[in-house]
């Protein structure tokens, strides 16, 4: 066993864990992080965020997604297998670990891999597979950055070859020709679209009435309407009584008697923090009934020494969000001026085509009792969009205040809504009035300047 002695120790490597470590780093302190066996990089890199993203690239590449309107519906631009896919998805892979490597290795940061469990609130045991320990490390700060993974109930049959969840989901031989998407949430919607997109026959299945309930509904239903016409279907308001496997088939039996069979069947039902083998009752550290922990606006667990961020603490988590976090935690232990969590940040859902949204939906505006406009501008009226292909799939939305003029939320789904939404966060950062974006020059022709065209809608509706 070997004995280590350093400032911080960081459980877990993925984006929040990483901006920890660096910053910490950057400001001279001595840095362990402990990870997992072949998790360099956590869910995030190996079966979350990276993974995904890569897969929808490819589909949206391979399939030439964004060309179809410029033909006919029946024209085919080929066969895809899924090694082309995996293809992508390894080479991306590859290089984000060694990418991560290389800032760890610049930073002085240390890696020791295995699985850590605490043995006192200033005490960290790391030990192999087999529950031996490897290393003991002392330290007087612990971050806990170990990151979420699928939230399986039993009695569901997982076997990862007809019922799967998102991490398995990524090991299939083969391209199945229908799937069943269980939960219409972030993860189900992703990944119910870009079958839909390879033209696999996808019923999504949910309790809720439309696709991405907690999002503005507009936005949502947008979305839904839109994937209806690339073949996807969505049975709405239905509870699930059995799922199972029969003829090499996956099924599902809902309470109401409907039912529904697929080569696949893949299961989206939440996440659940990582924290089942850390021990948190040897440092004193109590969790939420939903499995997450406890902390201040600092991130700071009841055990003062010790910070959680990411995934384990609930909330928004979104990699993007994690890393501001953990850099925000890194700066708090290392004693330096910090500022709360941003109150403004982008949503980004990677649909396609692509969900962003930044500040109150509608129906939060309407419940706060706000006089509020709407301000519109659709995708056909984009210039950018007929001449990129978008299939004229899209809609900018821009709420904002009728007496003051400040900006409440912008929500856009279409083609480049990720990249594009930073314009509307930077805006509402500043406090901008909706006139802001008209008396703008935007480049022409671009996706952004959907942003003058929804403002004029809306400033428009003023005088009526």
């Amino acid at each position: 066993m070997e004995n280590i002695s350093v400032d911080l120790v960081i459980i877990g490597s993925g984006p929040a864990g990483q901006k920890a470590a660096i910053q910490a780093s950057k400001l001279k302190k001595s840095v362990v992080v402990i990870e997992k066996p072949s998790q360099l990089g956590g869910a995030c890199l190996h079966s979350g965020t990276i993974p995904s993203k890569t897969l929808r690239a490819g589909i949206l590449d391979l399939t030439q997604f964004y060309l179809r309107s410029f033909y006919s519906k029946d024209y085919k631009f080929g066969e895809i297998s899924i090694g082309d896919l995996t293809c992508r998805l390894n080479t991306v892979l590859d290089a984000q670990v060694i990418a991560i490597e290389r800032h760890f290795k610049k930073n002085h940061i240390q890696l020791v891999f295995g699985i850590a469990q605490f043995e006192s609130a200033k005490i960290v045991d790391v030990k192999n597979q087999e529950g031996s320990i490897t290393h003991r490390i002392k330290s007087e700060h612990i971050l806990i950055a170990a990151g979420s993974s699928p939230r399986n109930p039993e009695g569901i049959p997982f076997d990862n070859k007809y019922i799967l969840d998102s991490s398995t989901l990524l090991k299939m031989d083969k391209l199945p020709q229908s799937m069943i998407v269980l939960g219409g949430g972030v993860v189900g919607s992703e990944y119910a679209s870009f079958f839909a997109a390879l033209g696999v026959e996808v019923t999504v299945i949910d309790k809720k009435d439309h696709m991405l309930p907690r999002l503005d509904r507009e936005i949502g239903v947008h979305l839904q309407n839109g994937l209806s016409e690339i073949g996807l279907k969505f049975l709405a308001q239905k509870k699930i009584k059995e799922i199972g496997v029969q003829d090499q088939k996956a099924y599902v039996i809902c309470e109401d008697g409907t039912t529904q069979s697929a080569d696949v069947l893949l299961y989206t039902m939440g996440r659940r923090a990582n924290i089942e083998e850390l021990g948190l009752e040897n440092a004193g550290i109590s969790v939420s009934s939903r499995g997450y922990i406890h902390t201040n606006s600092l991130f700071q667990t009841h055990t003062p020494n010790i910070y959680a961020v990411g995934d384990v603490i609930g909330g928004a988590s979104l990699a993007s969000t994690s890393m501001e976090q953990g850099r925000l935690a890194a700066l708090s232990i290392c004693n330096q001026k910090t500022h709360h969590f941003p109150d403004i940040y982008p949503l980004g859902i990677y649909t396609i085509p692509e969900i962003s949204c930044c500040g109150y939906t509608e129906e939060e505006v309407k419940k706060m009792g706000y006089n509020y406009k709407v301000g519109r501008a659709y995708y056909y009226e984009i210039a950018a969009s007929q001449i990129y292909g978008s299939n004229n799939m899209g809609m900018f939305k821009i709420i904002f205040h009728t007496d003051t003029l400040e900006i409440l939320g912008v929500h856009i789904v279409g083609h480049q809504a990720t990249e594009v939404i930073h314009i509307g966060q930077v805006a509402m950062s500043f406090r901008s009035k909706i006139d802001f974006f008209i008396d703008q020059v935007f480049n022409y022709p671009t996706y952004a300047e959907g942003y003058r065209i929804a403002a004029l809608n809306g400033f428009n509706q003023l005088g009526n």
